[in-house]
């Protein structure tokens, strides 16, 4: 076992969460050393990489076909979480989405459920018995299976990761083989439902804002505001946004230096140790720096790929484009936010980004990939008769 193990570890997966490790301390100890609220957050940080570690090194000895065969029962305590929040739950950003648990940690149910829905949904796939994805025994479940959680969590209210089931629902479909035929009609719809609600929303725009403001809830309209409507967003709505693009451009091309940049370190940009923690990097180490960064995540991803081009199980190759999926929406959302092309939520840089949940999460769902290329070649069955 443990020579299989050793054999089918990715070392180069493992050598990029040891140096985005190092790049997530080094700048959540940049952009909380002057809060003292949070300046210990870095060494926080290390106690989550280090029980990340540790998961995902347990999960090398365990084959993923196992832990699959209990997603349906994953997915029902997903959905009792999410409900669970209405009632207990935490708001922390206008967004009533997080348990506290003992010892104070934040625990946020909506990460975990991303994962769920790529297990569930690529779980449901896999007792399929034709080709190409049905419309109505297949697609049709699916798109049911992910609206409940979609919705769930879209009522919190988190946009960022509602829409990132979205995606994961999407990429899965089309690893499963969708039909262009179906794939056309979804993008007609999609299409036709997005430029309808943008016409409807600018030419509605009071109407909209006075009805949302009776359901106080008029922030939503503040971070779509900031991105559609920037001459009509309120500076409270823009704020963010434009301090965000400020700082990063202010970083240039080798930035103003660890430790020195000026946004940063005088507090003008909001949580900086958590989702705006793009910020210190193109501040402080310029589009250098911020390349070198995305040339990262390039290789994580590439190397992701690699390994689902080269095993046998279907399933896994679901698994780990949805997991990609999700790794490459979280990246474009969460630096486009602070870029000025997307509205801003509150979704989380993949390792980078202070929070246990989430790189908790992150490094659970590389546990799968690794243990899908070194399981590949054995089925459940085997182990459970030796």
């Amino acid at each position: 076992m443990l020579k299989r193990i050793i054999k089918g570890l990715d070392t180069i997966i493992l050598l990029l969460l040891l140096i985005f490790m190092i790049i997530s301390i080094f700048c959540i100890y940049s952009a909380t050393r002057t809060v003292p609220d949070f300046s210990q957050s870095y060494i926080k940080m290390m106690y989550f990489y280090g029980l990340g570690f540790v998961v995902l090194f347990t999960m090398l000895f365990v084959n993923y076909k196992l832990l699959l065969r209990f997603s349906p029962l994953y997915y029902f305590i997903g959905l009792g979480l999410l409900v669970l929040l209405f009632f207990k739950g935490d708001t922390l950003n206008n967004a009533q989405g997080w348990f506290t648990l003992p010892g104070g940690l934040k625990f946020q149910p909506a990460e975990l459920c991303k994962l769920i829905l790529i297990l569930f949904l690529s779980y449901f796939l896999s007792k399929r018995e034709v080709e190409t994805l049905s419309l109505f025994k297949e697609i049709l479940p699916m798109g049911v299976i992910t609206f409940v959680p979609f919705l769930l969590v879209l009522m919190q209210p988190d946009l960022g990761n509602s829409i990132g089931y979205l995606v994961i629902f999407i990429v899965v479909c089309w690893f499963g083989h969708i039909n262009y035929k179906h794939a056309l009609i979804g993008l007609v719809i999609i299409i036709i439902v997005s430029g309808s609600s943008l016409y409807s929303y600018i030419k509605y725009h009071e109407e909209v804002k006075q009805f949302m403001a009776s359901k106080h809830k008029a922030y939503w309209l503040d971070r779509v505001d900031a991105v559609l409507l920037p001459d009509q967003a309120s500076e409270k709505a823009t704020y963010h946004m434009k301090q965000s693009v400020k700082a990063i451009g202010s970083g240039s091309l080798e930035g103003d230096g660890y430790l020195h940049g000026t946004s940063v370190q005088s507090g003008q940009v909001p949580y900086t140790y958590s989702d705006s923690i793009f910020v210190v990097v193109g501040e402080e180490f310029g589009f250098i720096g911020a390349s070198a960064l995305l040339i990262l995540y390039f290789l994580l991803i590439y190397r992701m790929i690699t390994i689902a081009l080269n095993i046998r199980s279907q399933t896994g190759i679901y698994i780990i484009g949805g997991i990609t999926a999700m790794f490459l929406f979280q990246v474009f959302e969460n630096i486009g936010m602070l870029i000025g092309i997307m509205p801003i939520t509150g979704i989380t840089l993949p390792f980078i980004s202070y929070g246990g949940t989430s790189l908790l999460i992150n490094m659970i769902s590389i546990g799968f990939v690794l243990s899908i290329k070194i399981y590949d070649d054995i089925d459940v069955e085997d182990i459970i008769i030796h």
